[in-house]
């Protein structure tokens, strides 16, 4: 099976083209092409996404790519049936600029092995996320292909069962997945495949989103997280502590909810007092990444005595920070009856291919694509 995938939830527009094969007992994924653009530079004045600057770049970036992608994998033939029709157009009534792109580009074209085409539904910011609802609706009129929605979420957790050799595995259950990015913080527990509880989330600020709040009252530039990652990291290098002490929030509450937003009030209400020197910037980004790490890993801890999974999983956005991918593995190793999984640093964060292995897993393809919707506020639990 090969399926033509799309990521389109937050600053990130990818599109890639995976090929699953059974190869008796295990299943094979190759990443035939991938193609990923990031929008991080031209956010950067707003200090985070701007919603409607993403989904400009998302109609403007989302053809092009899939047709550079099918272009250089020759999936491409000239075939002078392959109209866009008023009805495709208003199904991307919101998006009529990228209706227009891709008629430019893909009227009178023909595609060639390619079995679904997947796509991310939600969660996300709505403007961007249906950008890519409305490219898959409309590449799957133009060439009969069936589509099979993704939860964002599930794709960052399959994400990490893709390993090296790029076999898919198959974990043991009870499955528990810390998820960690700059829109989520969640504990998901699984009891199989594709099915999902949310034992508990963020109430307000997402861990990465509280790097990123840190990062621009430090006058650190935007994305915030990598910088805070490398001012902590030289911190440690030399043993700078900072004299101001972060919380770490809701790490002896009984819940598995956490908060964050209290950690970029307490940084504002000193850096409204006083100037910090560039060491104590670097000495309170090691503060900052040392309260959010403990305090996942109170969270995290709890919920393995409690529920005792056989496999534990760590990934999303801020699973590329070296200092928080270490300490949630070297936790999880303490339990020798569980088995750990991690993406890799490039594939934790917004990518089409985790999209693709979710939908190969699940496979569950839409039965009317007309009336497929974007869903911001898409659980894992539905």
């Amino acid at each position: 099976m090969r399926i033509l995938s799309i990521e389109t939830s937050c600053d990130e527009t990818a599109v890639a083209l995976l090929s699953f094969s059974d190869t008796g007992g295990s299943v094979a994924c190759q990443v035939l092409g991938e193609k990923l653009y990031s929008q991080a530079e031209k956010h950067a004045a707003y200090g985070g996404v701007y919603p409607n600057l993403a989904k400009r770049e998302h109609q403007h970036n989302l053809p092009h790519l899939t047709h550079d992608l099918l272009q250089e994998l020759n999936l491409l033939s000239d075939d002078p049936s392959v109209l866009c029709t008023d009805e495709m157009a208003s199904w991307c009534d919101r998006d009529q600029d990228l209706f227009n792109t891709a008629k430019e580009l893909f009227e009178k074209k023909a595609v060639h092995g390619i079995d679904r085409i997947a796509v991310t539904r939600g969660p996300g910011l709505s403007p961007a996320l249906w950008v890519g609802i409305n490219a898959a609706k409309l590449y799957a009129a133009l060439w009969n292909i069936p589509i099979i929605p993704i939860n964002h979420m599930e794709g960052h957790i399959v994400a990490a069962l893709l390993s090296r050799d790029k076999c898919l595995i198959t974990p043991a259950y009870p499955l528990l997945a810390l998820l960690v990015s700059g829109g989520h913080t969640q504990l998901v527990l699984s009891e199989s495949a594709n099915k999902y509880q949310i034992l508990g989330g963020t109430v307000d600020d997402a861990a990465g989103e509280a790097f990123d709040k840190v990062a621009r009252l430090l006058g650190l530039p935007y994305p915030g997280g990598p910088e805070i990652a490398r001012l902590a990291k030289e911190a440690r290098k030399r043993d700078l502590t900072s004299s101001v002490s972060l919380p770490r929030p809701m790490s002896k509450d009984e819940t598995y909810n956490v908060s964050f937003a209290g950690l970029k009030t307490a940084v504002r209400t000193v850096a409204e007092k006083t100037a910090f020197s560039e060491d104590e910037k670097k000495a309170l980004a090691r503060e900052l990444e040392d309260a959010v790490t403990e305090t996942l890993l109170a969270k995290l801890q709890r919920a393995i005595e409690a529920y005792h999974p056989r496999s534990v999983v760590l990934s999303g956005g801020v699973a590329a920070n070296e200092h928080v991918r270490t300490a949630v593995k070297t936790l999880v190793q303490s339990y020798p009856s569980v088995d750990y999984y991690q993406p890799t640093a490039r594939q934790a964060t917004d990518n089409a291919v985790m999209i693709g292995v979710a939908a190969y897993r699940r496979q569950n393809v839409t039965d009317n694509p007309a009336n497929l919707t974007a869903d911001p506020n898409l659980s894992l639990a539905t």
